[in-house]
């Protein structure tokens, strides 16, 4: 037998035992003891895997095949004699899927390996599991993850990818993506608000959405704060933060595409973000420092017609983007940075890199053009925060975003 070959087998059979021993022990802490246990445990488990394992390598799939048959069939026969004690499938399914990942074990041994180790935790979270669907997680709130699943799994896959409309500028898959991005921030959020309370989980929520998109984080936050304006300190601290995120994501790229660019960037991205991240400090200590009382643990994940509206937004940016770029042509490095940070700084930003890595335009000329794009962005989440939160909500963030840009503008005449 060659030495490559008995390896693969030595190792697909060692990773069918793992996962039967596995799964297998388990299940054997809820085996229980006496004329009333469970019929699998460990060697139950263990012997399927190998079984598994050994089927495929001895007829391949015709065998595998007959060998699961089997093993489901001993399944159905221990669960009619077991199921007026304990009504549930879960062991019989185990011990049949079991055998399955062990015949996978000899083609696949490592995604064996992982599902393995996937159905075990599944099994042995079952009480949190249960305890969390009946215990914390509300009827709205299970909607809402069904509604969002949806949205991911189903819509977005399906959405065209390809560009249409006016300047061929509408991309129905991005837009659909824009939509899932909102859901999943304000979920972000929200989860956060459940698990450490408001105090603490809506700065932490906003700076770390703030690195999938700071628009979409000030969006979401601010349709929360209409709804709930003692969260005010909250809500402003992780808003500003996420343009926090912003900068680190922006120097991030840079250096990235053109490192030679940091050092001309070094005080308008610091200054830029120590501004900010200042100005969110002042209100995370005021968030920190009160709790607020008509807080109600619960509510909704996201409000799908402001994510539908927020992605309307966006279409409209890249219709207006596209235009401009239409008239004008290749004309004016700015006027492209400035129409691209319409859409996203990151992009100006990788924009204006690109241009002073292939020698087309200049250092400064291309901090130039980073910041022209991180404008016009910081423009667009004044706009977004006053339609989202309202003015009590746009006021309170407006005088740090102008900060941060003030700060970025000052760092590059020092």
């Amino acid at each position: 037998m060659p030495t490559e070959l008995s390896s693969q087998w030595l190792l697909s059979i060692c990773v069918a035992l793992g996962i039967g021993l596995l799964i297998g022990a388990e299940r054997e802490r809820r085996k229980g003891s006496g004329p009333q246990r469970a019929a699998a445990g460990i060697r139950t488990f263990s012997v399927a895997a190998l079984t598994g394992v050994v089927a495929m390598f001895a007829g391949e799939v015709l065998l595998m095949a007959a060998v699961a048959l089997v093993i489901g069939g001993f399944g159905m026969l221990a669960y009619s004699r077991s199921s007026v004690d304990d009504p549930g499938l879960t062991t019989e399914i185990a011990l049949f899927l079991t055998c399955l990942l062990g015949g996978l074990a000899a083609r696949e041994p490592l995604l064996a390996a992982g599902l393995g180790v996937l159905l075990a935790s599944l099994l042995a979270l079952r009480e949190h599991m249960h305890n969390f669907v009946r215990g914390v997680l509300s009827e709205r709130e299970l909607h809402d993850a069904l509604l969002f699943a949806a949205a991911t799994l189903i819509v977005l896959p399906l959405a065209p990818d390809r560009y249409v409309g006016p300047y061929a500028a509408i991309n129905p898959h991005a837009l659909a993506g824009v939509v899932v991005l909102v859901m999943l921030v304000s979920a972000l959020g929200y989860i956060a608000l459940r698990v450490v309370g408001p105090r603490y989980g809506l700065p932490l929520a906003g700076f770390i959405s703030g690195f999938v998109s700071s628009s979409a984080t000030i969006h979401a936050l601010g349709q929360r704060a209409r709804g709930e304006p003692t969260l005010m300190p909250g809500l402003v601290a992780g808003a500003v933060l996420s343009s926090v995120a912003t900068i680190v994501q922006l120097a991030a790229v840079i250096a990235l595409l053109a490192p030679s660019m940091l050092v001309p960037l070094f005080k308008p991205m610091l200054f830029a973000g120590l501004a900010a991240l200042l100005y969110a400090g002042w209100f995370t200590w005021r968030a920190l420092r009160t709790e607020p009382a008509t807080y109600s643990g619960q509510g909704r994940a996201f409000n799908l017609g402001m994510a539908f509206g927020f992605a309307g937004l966006v279409g409209a940016v890249m219709v207006i983007a596209a235009a401009l770029n239409h008239w004008l042509g290749g004309h004016g490095v700015l006027v492209t940075m400035f129409v691209s940070g319409l859409a996203d700084a990151h992009a100006a930003a990788a924009a204006a890199a690109s241009l002073q890595s292939t020698g087309k335009i200049d250092a400064p000329a291309a901090v130039i053009a980073v910041l022209v794009g991180l404008s016009a962005n910081t423009l667009v989440k004044v706009f977004v925060a006053v339609l989202a939160g309202g003015h009590d909500y746009a006021w309170r963030i407006v005088p740090g975003l102008m900060l941060m840009m003030i700060g970025a503008w000052g760092g590059l005449l020092l």
